[in-house]
């Protein structure tokens, strides 16, 4: 296994829209979750999607079974390999809330997200997965797949002026590593 670099925002290849994932449960794919998810663990990441390390395709892990140190006051959810993600919102109703990304070290910024939604796509087997999400969970899931479509939160911003560094919102937050 082997863990990635991650692309930083000013990378052209952040704002590409990535191709649907067509070969399921193949060792090259298998061996691209595993370095994914290693990547992710490594940088502490809540997700990361594949673009994020030069990969053009439509693949996203997110999720641990363990408080997050860049989120200590997010629940943890469950960990999960989400291929050619489709998200369908549960309503109208969007929260703002702090996001930051291992694309855009150092920043944080207040980004609208739904509140409630579904994904679904596929596991690297090929086999279905649907399920619903709510609060933190969802704001992840909506983070990686606008990864997906050459988005990055700070295009989904509606005011700058909630933009900034870490150290200087939340004083004390563990320091990042990227």
């Amino acid at each position: 296994m082997t863990i990635h670099t991650i692309l930083k925002m000013g990378d052209p290849r952040l704002l590409r829209v990535a191709q649907p994932v067509r070969e399921f449960d193949t060792d090259a794919l298998h061996t691209l979750v595993r370095d994914l998810i290693e990547t992710m663990q490594a940088a502490n990441g809540a997700g990361l999607a594949a673009p994020q390390i030069g990969v053009d395709l439509q693949l996203v892990v997110f999720g641990s079974g363990q408080p997050n140190p860049r989120y200590p006051d997010q629940p943890p959810f469950a960990r999960t390999v989400l291929l050619n993600p489709v998200i369908t919102p549960l309503g109208e109703e969007e929260t703002l809330d702090w996001e930051g990304c291992l694309s855009v070290p150092g920043l944080r910024g207040k980004v609208p997200r739904f509140t409630r939604i579904r994904y679904s796509g596929f596991d690297p087997f090929g086999e279905p997965i649907e399920r619903e999400a709510e609060g933190f969970h969802a704001r992840v899931v909506q983070h990686e797949c606008d990864h997906l479509i050459g988005k990055l939160y700070p295009m989904r911003m509606r005011d700058l002026t909630q933009l900034g560094y870490i150290e200087v919102l939340f004083p004390g937050l563990a320091p990042e590593d990227d």
